[in-house]
């Protein structure tokens, strides 16, 4: 059994019918196969995202998505691989193919230099965690929609001209912690195709708001209006200098009607932000990091030690 890259168009033949009925959300199959084939096609598709599976002779045993990030911890710059979307066969389960694919995936990784290897969990974390992986903080919260201050802010819907003034406000926010996953142009055009698929938004209808000033965003936020779950989800939020004090009324302006404000805990440094409300732990996209240098190792550990989120929403893969 070896390791191989799928080239799309057999991907898009063999695991994508497949993998629709988990992933496809409320994508027709055609549009699932056009959008991700747009991923792969796009500049941050051509240098960082691969589809691998696992062979025995022309036979494909099991399949995953592989991301390239880097991840900051203070001065250092680590390589890191993400791993999305691990699938096999119902015909195949249950012989360890999963579990092959992905060792040697890290085994790979490790050669090539990577420091670490992530992805969020959907199924037992003790699967992942036979492999190295180690779980880190994973908690959603809920707080009502009314603790949070209002004021005088004129809030408006975020447009393409934006996009600049947000990644701004992002790397202003994330320069008060100390680890983080790093956002480079590729990344921020991986995710802006993504919005505009309209494939993170499984619920609900897309709410991306603005705070401006002048030409200028003194904050933003990502999120979904879900009035079935009479809430607003947070994905994502960010503040230029001074201006952490749009974040609350920004929040609540989001919220609406809404009665709830809910979504994964944030980071540290925006979770300070936020009025106290229920927390807990959560039961899908479970974050977890396999080490794979030194360097990873000392990552790691002082994440989970820190029990602190690790990343925003929009990381998700």
């Amino acid at each position: 059994m070896d390791l191989r890259e799928i080239d799309f168009e057999r991907y898009a033949r063999e695991v994508l019918p497949l993998t629709a009925p988990l992933w496809s959300g409320r994508r027709s199959f055609p549009t699932y196969v056009d959008q991700t084939r747009a991923i792969a096609a796009s500049g941050y598709g051509r240098r960082h995202y691969r589809t691998l599976g696992l062979y025995e002779g022309a036979t494909l045993l099991a399949s995953f998505k592989r991301y390239g990030r880097v991840v900051r911890d203070g001065n250092l710059r680590l390589r890191a691989i993400g791993i999305g979307a691990v699938y096999t066969p119902p015909d195949r389960r249950g012989r360890g193919y999963a579990s092959a694919m992905l060792g040697q995936a890290l085994d790979r990784a490790r050669r090539d230099g990577h420091d670490l290897a992530y992805l969020f969990s959907d199924i037992h974390p003790r699967f992942y965690e036979q492999l190295g992986f180690q779980t880190l903080a994973s908690r959603e919260f809920s707080l009502r929609a009314d603790t949070l201050a209002k004021g005088r802010i004129e809030v408006a819907r975020m447009e393409e001209r934006d996009w600049s003034g947000v990644r701004r406000c992002f790397e202003l926010t994330e320069a008060g912690r100390s680890a983080g996953f790093v956002r480079s142009p590729l990344v921020w055009e991986w995710i802006r195709l993504r919005f505009a698929h309209g494939s993170e938004r499984p619920e609900g209808a897309e709410t991306n708001l603005v705070v401006r000033r002048g030409r200028s965003i003194g904050a933003y936020v990502f999120g979904t209006r879900a009035p079935a779950r009479d809430a607003f989800v947070l994905d994502e939020f960010g503040f230029a200098d001074a201006a952490a004090d749009l974040v609350p009324a920004l929040l609540r302006a989001a919220c609406g009607d809404l009665r709830r404000l809910t979504g994964w805990v944030p980071p540290e440094n925006a979770r300070a932000l936020l009025p106290r409300g229920a927390a807990r732990k959560r039961k899908t996209s479970i974050l977890m990091i396999a080490p794979l240098t030194r360097a990873g190792t000392r990552l790691v550990a002082a994440a989970a030690s820190s029990g602190e989120e690790f990343c925003w929403a929009t990381d998700h893969i």
